[in-house]
């Protein structure tokens, strides 16, 4: 008995061991989704736009070979919220939005950890830097008369946005709304017209048990006429570590069909 138990306890604790590696090397992963979405309505002049999409950096320094992966693929860069967090240095911010200005004009929304540090220096800081800060306003990109709309709403989780000065501040066009938290989509109606949503926050769930977690896994999945997409993040918070839910960040690319599509 006391070999058996000894061999049991050995096995415990070596595949504990494992694990944790596992769970720490998928929190540091570098992996660049890609993704193409198709719609009905999205303007044939901008067809096969590219935007690289990020959330949830917190702690973590954007690994070059990504930046590298997309570099020359990439039209606009958007960061989906917690590009920091309390105690995260601002060197950090810094380093990280000069790695993403290699690949485009960088738009930010605001995150609910974001506000945990010095947030007012964020936002000097990004503003500093040249980066398009979508609090609850909207910016449209225009090309022979038809319009891609950038809508972005301030943290959901901090009771901080407001859609619908997004939407007066909105151009008729394809919508595509940025929201650092997916629960945005319950506040978005068909008639705001609004095709996209991009949004982060739950990490993926970071820990999945048997497939089970309390954040919402990433993916796509459809709200009336809207389309929503939910990144796992590219940082963690509280522990670096995940299981079921790989970091990732997205290359996502915006076509004109006849039929929506995934």
């Amino acid at each position: 008995m006391i070999v058996i138990f000894t061999f049991i306890c050995s096995f415990a604790i070596l595949f504990g061991t494992i694990l944790l590696i596992y769970m720490y090397k998928e929190a540091f992963g570098n992996h660049v989704i890609e993704t193409e979405l198709a719609f009905t309505n999205f303007p044939l002049s901008f067809d096969g736009m590219r935007i690289f999409f990020i959330s949830d950096i917190h702690f973590r320094i954007i690994d070059e070979r990504i930046i590298e992966r997309v570099s020359g693929k990439v039209d606009l860069v958007i960061v989906g919220g917690d590009i920091m967090e309390k105690n995260v240095p601002f060197s950090n911010v810094e380093k990280n939005i000069s790695l993403l200005q290699r690949l485009g004009p960088v738009h930010f929304v605001w995150g609910n950890n974001d506000y945990e540090g010095d947030f007012r220096k964020l936002d000097a800081t990004l503003l500093e830097k040249g980066v398009q800060i979508l609090d609850n306003t909207a910016i449209t990109y225009e090309n022979g008369g038809e319009k891609v709309i950038l809508l972005g709403v301030d943290d959901v989780g901090c009771d901080r946005d407001q859609l619908d000065l997004a939407l007066h501040d909105s151009d008729e066009g394809f919508r595509l709304l940025i929201s650092h938290n997916p629960s945005i989509v319950e506040k978005v109606s068909i008639e705001h017209n609004i095709s996209l949503v991009l949004s982060g926050h739950t990490h993926g769930g970071q820990i999945r048990i048997f497939g089970f977690s309390l954040g919402e896994r990433g993916g796509l999945k459809r709200h009336n006429n809207t389309l929503l997409f939910i990144s796992n993040g590219y940082g963690t918070t509280s522990l670096p570590l995940r299981l079921g839910a790989p970091a990732e960040t997205h290359l996502i690319t915006l076509r004109t069909s006849k039929n929506d599509c995934v």
